[in-house]
Parts: structure tokens; C-alpha cells; sequence
């Protein structure tokens, strides 16, 4: 059984936030878009990020950071895509799970600040995603990729990308709670809705269809869930079923044991969206399990 904090105190702090308001509506996402994209919005770390050093690049235009372990040398790299629904901006718990894989893997993790909705799109976005994690590669050995959310979207796109570019196989892509399909057709969605306190299909649609820009909605750059499985690295999936993201992630399962990939899959009962990021113990275990797993996967690489 899931957590009091998990069970009670999460979704009870989503619905008494409304966290669900600008996904509720078409015309209540167009207004968080515009709203957003009307002032730049913050997202530099927090002052303290334990067990780091964080260093701040621009490459061509973007803002990128690199979170550096202060316990030794590198053992190799990880790239961070944060969520937000494409529309809003890094979040202190995204920087605290870059830091703490940073200092307990010794990994040099890079966190590029990408841009958001409407001023960025999937294909700007995901080629220079993979150039960051073959430049990460190039300099601090493998690379690994992770992203939650709009993020696992980005993330599994990089990857997909980076095997078809570049015959790169990224050494594993950890996505918590992705978006996959951006067209939200499934439709067991809809049986899912009434429980998720914190995402919306209509809002969702028009974030999705605003990240694609003049792709379609079904390219594998868009909706990765849509590209051809065969030959990706190790994926670990993290999904709650109390989120409307939650059938896709059923889907990428199937698709993935199919073409033969060696998938990590984990599905919180009662969990809400992209729930090893709250304060629960089910957060802490899914954390652990991160690190426990890409600790295994630098040890078998020798690192």
C-alpha cells in the first residue's frame, strides 16, 4: 500500500493548488503559455546543491550547466532533460536529483536549459540534445540520459536520434513518468483522467501540438513511442497509475520487450505523475534505485 504522504498528502496538495489548472482547458493552456513566455522565467540552481560544483556555459544561446563531483575524478557523464510540459521551467527538485547522481556516481551530469513553448520545438530541441550528450561523451566518457516528464519525451527522442544519427547507443535513458505519445489518443487515458490530480488531456493536447511545431504529431522526434525500438540501450521507466501518462508507459513496455530491449520498468500503485520527485518514501526508493542502477551499469562498463 502506498505511503500516507503518497496515499494522502500529495494529491491532496495538487488538488488544494489546482496543479491541474492549466491542463484542464485549451484555453486555460494558451493563457499559461502566454502568461509564461511574457518574462523570462528562473532557472538557475539552488545556492547549495550538495556534493557538487556547478559551472554555467552558453552554447549558442542556450544556458548550460555542468554539476561536477567534488568526491573525485569523473567516471563518465549524464545529461538531464527537466520537465514541465514543454511550457514551464527547471525545478529545484530536478536540480537536487542532478546533484545527488552528480556526487553519488561521480558522473558529470549537464543540464541544458532548453526553450520552452512557444519560442522552441521538438526539432530544435532534440538534435541539440544529441549533440550535448555526444559532446558529454566525447569528454567525460559514457552518457547516460534522463528526463521525467516532458523531459522523458526529450530524452527518448535523443536517444532514438542518437541511434539513427549517429550509431550511438546510449549505455541506458532513465525516464520518469514520460510523455511518449503526444497525441493523448489512447484510450485508456480517459479512465485514468478522472483520478490524475495533476495532468489534463485537452491543456496537454495543446502543449503537445505546440512542441511539434511543423512535425507531426507522430514523428518519433515528437512522440517517441512512435519510433522503431530495435537497437536502444537499456531503458528504466518509472510510471504512477494515477497518471493519465501512465497507458503509454504500458505501451512503450510492450513495444520495447518486443524489439528486444532491456527495459527496468516500475509502476507505483496509487502513485500520482512523476512521483520519485515528491517528498515519499516511494520517492526515496525510486531514487535509490536510480542510482543503485547506473552505479551497476559504470561498474560492468569498468568505470
Amino acid at each position: 500500500m502506498p505511503s500516507v504522504m503518497s496515499r494522502v498528502v500529495v494529491p491532496a496538495y495538487l488538488r488544494i493548488t489546482r496543479a491541474n489548472r492549466n491542463y484542464v482547458s485549451a484555453e486555460a493552456a494558451r493563457e499559461h503559455v502566454r502568461r509564461l513566455s511574457a518574462a523570462p522565467l528562473h532557472y538557475a540552481p539552488p545556492r547549495r546543491l550538495r556534493g557538487v560544483v556547478v559551472s554555467k556555459s552558453e552554447d549558442r544561446g542556450w544556458p548550460v550547466y555542468t554539476l561536477t563531483p567534488v568526491s573525485g575524478p569523473s567516471r563518465g557523464g549524464l545529461v538531464y532533460a527537466h520537465g514541465g510540459g514543454w511550457v514551464g521551467e527547471i525545478a529545484p527538485q530536478h536540480w537536487h536529483l542532478a546533484a545527488r547522481l552528480a556526487a553519488q556516481l561521480r558522473l558529470t551530469v549537464t543540464v541544458p536549459i532548453y526553450p520552452l513553448i512557444p519560442f522552441g520545438t521538438a526539432a530544435q530541441v532534440i538534435p541539440r540534445f544529441a549533440e550535448i550528450v555526444t559532446d558529454s561523451h566525447a569528454r567525460y566518457g559514457p552518457t547516460f540520459v534522463a528526463g521525467d516528464s516532458a523531459g522523458g519525451q526529450i530524452a527518448l527522442s535523443t536517444a532514438l536520434r542518437l541511434r539513427d544519427t549517429a550509431g550511438t547507443t546510449v549505455p541506458r535513458t532513465v525516464l520518469i513518468s514520460p510523455a511518449l505519445d503526444l497525441t493523448l489518443e489512447n484510450p485508456l487515458i480517459a479512465e485514468v483522467l478522472p483520478r490524475d490530480p495533476w495532468l489534463g488531456r485537452e491543456g496537454g493536447l495543446v502543449f503537445g501540438e505546440m512542441w511539434s511545431g511543423d512535425l507531426p504529431m507522430k514523428d518519433p522526434i515528437v512522440s517517441p513511442l512512435f519510433g522503431d525500438f530495435t537497437g536502444l540501450g537499456p531503458l528504466t521507466v518509472f510510471t504512477g497509475t494515477e497518471d493519465i501518462l501512465n497507458p503509454d508507459a504500458h505501451l512503450l513496455l510492450g513495444k520495447a520487450r518486443a524489439a528486444g530491449v532491456d527495459i527496468d520498468f516500475h509502476e507505483g500503485h496509487g502513485l500520482v505523475h512523476v512521483y520519485p520527485l515528491t517528498p515519499s518514501r516511494e520517492g526515496q526508493q525510486a531514487r535509490r534505485h536510480i542510482v543503485e542502477t547506473l552505479r551497476a551499469d559504470l561498474s560492468r562498463a569498468g568505470g
